[in-house]
């Protein structure tokens, strides 16, 4: 019955409820909604049995000042047979194969795993069998496993493919299983899985080029397998040979030691700092959604104190009384508890629409369980929150005092405004906060926007990836030549300027590093040089991706077939070793002490890879193809992005010209990673931007509740002061007079709050530093704009309501409650 009698109340002020509702519910479902991102990218365990157990497999070099370093084949093979405290290890790799022979031929993401990789995820085939010990051995017969997706896709779900043979790479490849649907492999998606099968007996120190994971023993600690891998490494050190032309104590020098991690860290990489301050400005929100209710709470309650009083003095008790007032709160933090979850729902299915690239486990986040504990949690506390006001004013010890009379000759109570007042204040306090987080994040995104990336006009060049497989080309020479005539083929398309190639594209974090030693430098035996970023590009590369050459020439195509021993280099680069991008051309450099020597024909812009906000590779650009490169008599790059400039990039009738144009010159040559350079940048500010919009939407709304809850209270206060201001009218006050008044109280209020959010946010930007680029947490330009932006927001606020003395009548207003 008391429940029914708060519905009745509360329906009897449906304005009231509705405000109340729909301001609670915006706090409420965006914090919902961040919590499910959490919860399944954070908190939900890995979904395979015992995720715990699993491990990824990761070393440091503090010798040559690498701080994340991969797996080798030799230190994979000396773990596998020497460890105590692993279960099993497995190495893998992603990549990307052609497959002809089904329809039209197609490049599809692959997964290169050893035997051991998928039982250790224990995640048995739907169909078939995983890889045994012998399909990774090498010379034996090669065979694949199908994802579930592609399994459906190309095969129609086919239970007798199991099996079959189909071409890979120009070879056939026996089917032997099909992994289940709900298998997700960390957070890749390939199409096929296919067996490494490394030769032991031709593995070499070095190679850091594959990712490992795997399962400890029961009751080990991560600790215990760090030095039980330590222990192994100078064991590995001395169970293979090096590279010819590198030395054993290369690598000791190098100082290798593990770094193993939980395999989760593997999955959600550095996002969690992201989401956790994304979490805690949310809730900021909902702090101050819960302040601006707690104040039409106060309001409501103030209007009822006769009533209040009534019962008081009829023999209801302060329990009674406090009961029926938090009742009525968290009735609405219920209410706005269900509207915030539809919120959510709708929230969380826009961004799994939009898809953010860095957010992992994107096809895991969803309303569950715990997503519903935790939004009948955060409404419940957050109507005893906003409900404990009312209740600890106007249901104390004091309540008959608090409830005393009133008629028009009562006043209205001091501290009862300044309860109000100092909800206010902290609303503003935190709506600042939230507003300089988000004006850092825009001066940062400003400032990623404004860092040259090494190429110009993105989005006039598209960029597609081609492999030609040694089983459908094998001489290095013809490769070579089937690129160039595509190239040729393209470049006749009507609209392209350009056409070029090169093994990475700028901006994509790929490529491979290596040693480079200059002549003249001299380093001592078995010392190291630091990893350069290598890159193999063909004549017109820089011209298709807009770099500027700062000093020499571009390659040529008579650099490529007469296979000459030239090189470009970086600007970076070349001022590190000869001072200056001129004094570079005609130096020298080899990428093992044991090949000939390179020429340096060019210094090209630096170019950033990893990231906007990371430093410019230091970079050495290579010919296609050359004689004698790392321990190859002829080197070629198989796998290489085509680059074309042009004015029709991206549009469906230029790509099927494309494929059209690579298709006359060999119809098994599938396109891969069909991407604008502009999607590619945009990409790479893809955290930024995510944090920015989300930071950006969390400050417009507590600039907006803020600005509601000044203009509630100074509303409320010219409301309750009307007899007072017809007094003042009648002795002479002037209008405008009296609504300065007023502003100035809204001003007061705003220069409070705005003093301690400044405080609060000097403190709390700290934690956001990582996220920042070229702008100081505590950036005084950025403090004083939303402050400034704040206080006027305010003073907007609390003019609107000063307005209505200007229809104030002094005698009507004289005869006012």
């Amino acid at each position: 019955m008391r429940y029914q009698h708060t519905l009745r109340r509360i329906a009897h002020s449906p304005g009231f409820a509705v405000i109340a509702v729909i301001t609670l519910a915006l706090g409420i479902g965006a914090n919902s909604a961040i919590f499910s991102v959490v919860e399944g990218v954070l908190l939900k365990p890995l979904p395979y049995p015992h995720s715990q157990e699993l491990i990824g497999v990761w070393h440091t070099a503090k010798g040559i000042n690498v701080s994340e370093l991969n797996i080798s084949p030799f230190l994979y093979f000396t773990y596998r047979e020497e460890s105590h405290t692993l279960k099993d290890i497995g190495m893998w790799n992603t990549g990307s194969a052609s497959v002809t022979g089904l329809a039209e031929p197609e490049q599809v993401a692959t997964l290169q795993v050893t035997d051991a990789t998928l039982p250790l995820l224990s995640v048995p085939p739907a169909l078939g069998r995983w890889f045994s010990r012998r399909d990774d051995a090498p010379d034996t017969p090669e065979t694949c496993i199908l994802m579930y997706g592609y399994w459906q896709s190309r095969f129609g779900g086919d239970r007798s493919v199991v099996g079959r043979r189909i071409m890979v790479d120009g070879s056939a490849r026996e089917i032997i299983g099909i992994m289940p649907e709900r298998f997700r492999f960390l957070d890749f998606k390939p199409s096929l899985i296919l067996p490494m099968r490394f030769d032991r007996n031709k593995v070499y120190l070095g190679n850091f080029s594959y990712q490992a994971l795997a399962r400890l023993k029961p009751g080990v600690t991560i600790t215990q397998a760090d030095a039980d891998l330590a222990r192994m490494i100078p064991i590995a050190m001395r169970s293979f040979p090096p590279f010819p032309g590198f030395s054993r104590k290369m690598f000791e020098d190098a100082r290798l030691v593990p770094a193993l991690r939980p395999l989760k860290r593997d999955v959600t990489g550095t996002i969690g700092g992201t989401l956790w301050l994304i979490m805690g400005t949310v809730g900021m929100v909902l702090l101050i959604a819960c302040a601006n209710v707690a104040n039409l709470l106060l309001v409501r309650a103030d209007g009822r104190r006769q009533e209040l009083a009534i019962r008081a003095a009829l023999g209801a008790s302060t329990k009674t009384i406090a009961w029926e007032l938090i009742a009525e709160s968290l009735t609405l933090g219920v209410l706005a508890g269900v509207a915030g979850l539809g919120l959510a729902y709708g929230a969380l299915r826009l961004l799994v629409y939009i898809g953010p690239v860095n957010l992992p486990r994107l096809s895991e986040i969803r309303i569950d369980s715990w997503v519903l504990l935790f939004t009948l949690v955060v409404s419940l506390a957050a109507g005893l929150l906003f409900g404990a006001i009312p209740v600890w004013k106007y249901a104390g010890p004091n309540l008959s005092g608090a409830l005393h009379g009133g008629g028009r000759t009562s006043s209205q109570s001091r501290e009862r405004h300044r309860t109000r007042s100092i909800l206010v204040v902290v609303q503003v306090a935190l709506a600042l906060v939230l507003l300089v987080s988000s004006g850092l994040m825009i001066r940062s995104f400003r400032a990623l926007r404004n860092v040259r990336p090494g190429f110009t006009h993105p989005e006039r060049v598209q960029t597609l990836r081609i492999s030609i497989p040694a089983a459908q080309v094998k001489d290095e020479v013809a490769v070579v030549r089937m690129e160039q005539e595509i190239l040729q083929k393209l470049a006749s398309i009507p609209g392209v300027e350009s056409a070029a190639l090169s093994s990475t594209v700028p901006l994509d974090g790929l490529g491979w590093r290596d040693p480079v030693y200059p002549e003249g430098r001299a380093y001592r035996e078995g010392q190291m040089p630091p990893l350069r970023r290598y890159r193999f590009v063909s004549p017109g590369a820089l011209h298709a991706t807009g770099t500027r050459l700062v000093a020499g020439r571009d390659f040529n195509w008579t650099d490529v077939f007469d296979r000459r021993r030239v090189a470009m280099v970086s600007e970076n680069l070349a001022r590190e070793l000869w001072g200056t991008p001129q004094a570079a051309i005609g130096k020298r450099l080899r990428e093992s002490p044991q090949n000939s020597w390179h020429e340096v024909v060019g210094v090209v812009e630096d170019e950033h890879d990893d990231g906007l906000d990371r430093e410019a590779s230091s970079t050495v650009f290579w010919p296609i193809l050359i004689n004698q490169f790392a321990d190859n008599p002829v080197f070629v790059w198989r796998s290489l992005f085509y680059l074309i400039r042009g004015d029709r990039i991206g549009t469906e009738g230029f790509l099927n010209e494309v494929r059209r144009a690579v298709w006359s010159v060999d119809p098994n040559l599938p396109l891969a990673n069909v991407r604008t350079m502009r999607q590619i940048y945009d990409k790479s500010i893809a955290r930024t931007s995510f944090t920015l919009v989300i930071l950006a939407i969390a400050g417009a709304m507590a600039l907006l509740l803020g600005m509601v809850g000044i203009y509630g209270v100074i509303s409320y206060t010219v409301a309750q002061r009307t007899r007072e201001i017809g007094i003042r009218m009648a002795l002479g006050a002037q209008r405008l007079e009296l609504t300065g008044l007023f502003l100035r109280d809204g001003l007061r209020l705003a220069l409070i709050g705005v003093a301690c959010g400044l405080v609060a946010a000097a403190l709390l930007m700290r934690l956001m530093a990582k996220l920042l680029f070229e702008v100081k947490a505590v950036d005084p330009l950025t403090y004083l704009a939303m402050s400034v932006c704040l206080i006027a927001a305010a003073l907007a606020a609390s003019y609107l309501p000063a307005l209505r003395i200007s229809a104030v009548d002094p005698v009507s207003a004289l005869r006012a409650e």
